[in-house]
């Protein structure tokens, strides 16, 4: 396996702000007359940029879903839930999922990392209606890196059984691409990885371009993979970097609750948890000893933050992102 490089933990100063839509969107005033026009509450999509150099790098959210205190093998379901209500996570479901999505743009293309599920897990469907309240229509989108083949990254792609987004250049690590699709591995699955084996052949049957790379590469300048394998055998990340800046988005690297804390506390949907324990053993302490800037699929929106060492425990601190000009 390729090791990522220690030149990817470059520190950062994130720079901006969507507008005011991190934290409500459009002015009050604006809010109380279009909910009184219609009757109903307006919902507003959060968004959030950050430049990188000369990439500006936009938050987005599909959705969330509560995943269940029993679906985090390692730790008892009573222990998850203690913890998850100690940090405000908890629901009565379980413990709170966002699905964040990251559209990285340099004036010359639009890459989007990760699709959503798409309505196919929690209250999710919303990636259409955040790229629109940036103006762009999925067709406008002209590359999607897809970090692994779990239903709640790839839905989007293929909602409504067709290709979403026809003009974008479609990456896909190949491990995953030859697990997902390998009829062998699918049989022998249980029933709540099923609709992942089922979407993932859709995604390759309705993307005849999809591209299956191999390893760390580079997909637009200043653009790169990075080879974060075990929660599923091709899961990768995605660094941007220019200028002395970087960010890197490591999708299932890090979960709510019980990561970075402990290496040994997983996902129901990681199959190998020893590669997956093993990537995290290597990949949080380095993050912490570089402060590199992180983007999270699955932490509290807008999934930025970094991997801290306090007292000899690592925890995740929520980066201090907004208005840093």
């Amino acid at each position: 396996m390729a090791e990522f490089s220690r030149r990817s933990f470059v520190s950062t100063l994130p720079l901006g702000l969507a507008g005011a839509s991190l934290i409500g969107g459009a002015p009050t005033t604006a809010l109380a007359a279009a909910q009184a026009a219609t009757g109903a509450p307006v919902s507003v999509t959060p968004l959030a940029q950050i430049r990188i150099g000369r990439f500006t790098v936009t938050a987005l959210t599909d959705g969330y879903a509560d995943m269940p205190f029993d679906y985090f093998p390692g730790r008892d379901a009573a222990e998850v839930e203690k913890a998850a209500t100690a940090q405000f996570t908890a629901r009565p479901s379980g413990v709170r999922f966002l699905f964040n999505q990251y559209l990285i743009e340099d004036g010359q293309r639009r890459i989007l990392i990760d699709a959503g599920a798409a309505g196919s897990i929690g209250q999710t469907g919303q990636l259409p209606q955040a790229l629109s309240a940036l103006g762009l229509r999925l067709d406008q989108i002209d590359a999607v890196i897809v970090t692994h083949l779990h239903q709640d990254h790839m839905g989007g792609l293929i909602a409504g059984g067709k290709n979403n987004f026809p003009k974008a250049e479609l990456y896909i690590d190949r491990r995953d691409v030859a697990h997902w699709t390998d009829p062998a591995k699918r049989s022998g699955a249980p029933d709540f990885l099923q609709p992942s084996f089922k979407m993932a052949e859709e995604v390759v049957r309705l993307y005849p371009k999809l591209q299956a790379i191999d390893g760390e590469r580079e997909i637009s300048p200043g653009v790169s993979i990075v080879d974060l394998t075990g929660h599923t055998p091709g899961h990768i990340g995605v660094r941007v970097e220019d200028g002395g800046q970087s960010l890197i988005m490591v999708s299932d690297m890090i979960f709510p609750v019980v990561h970075p804390a402990a290496t040994d506390v997983f996902f129901l949907f990681e199959q190998d948890r020893e590669a997956a324990k093993a990537m995290r053993d290597r990949f949080f302490p380095m993050a912490a000893s570089e402060g590199a800037l992180i983007a999270a699929t699955h932490m509290p929106f807008p999934g930025l933050g970094r991997v801290v060492a306090d007292r000899g425990q690592m925890r995740w601190q929520v980066a201090d992102w907004a208005l840093q000009t």
